[in-house]
């Protein structure tokens, strides 16, 4: 069995490895949504394209940000969650996570398991200036979720 500093530091390792060599980095080229994502306080930035398929799912997406391990290793593991998850699953998604970061009661029918690799974050609860560190890019798919284009009839 894994003792807390065990768990702490696997956690460590994968928001490292995140930061280290971020997935999906790139802005698309013909993105549907896009947003872009600043924290004025501490200078975290993320710009958020998504490319949505003929059935209104996330198909591709890619970010570039600046700014500290946590926002930035939170946007690639967000990257990774959202391909192939409908706009509704996305929303979803981003409740389940605010929620976890909020010590609040997840949404009915959901659990921390459909977190995979951002159940790493959960640590930046000790540290609460942090946690808008790993919220940035929760916030910003918020906002590209909210535009026009991410329902599709």
């Amino acid at each position: 069995m894994m003792g807390t500093s065990d768990l702490d530091d696997l956690y460590a390792e994968i928001i490292l490895d995140h930061y280290r060599n971020p997935r999906n980095t790139g802005l698309l080229a013909d993105p549907d949504l896009q947003a872009e994502g600043f924290n004025p306080f501490c200078g975290d930035r993320v710009v958020l394209t998504l490319a949505l398929g003929a059935d209104g799912g996330v198909e591709r997406v890619g970010f570039e940000g600046e700014g500290c391990s946590i926002s930035q290793a939170s946007a690639s593991i967000m990257t990774e969650l959202l391909k192939g998850k409908s706009v509704q699953e996305a929303h979803a998604l981003n409740a389940t996570f605010r929620a976890l970061m909020a010590d609040a009661e997840l949404p009915h029918g959901h659990t921390p398991d459909e977190l995979g690799e951002l159940t790493a974050l959960e640590g930046v609860k000790r540290f609460p200036v942090r946690i808008k560190c790993a919220l940035l890019p929760w916030a910003t798919l918020q906002d590209a979720l909210a535009q026009p284009g991410a329902v599709r009839g």
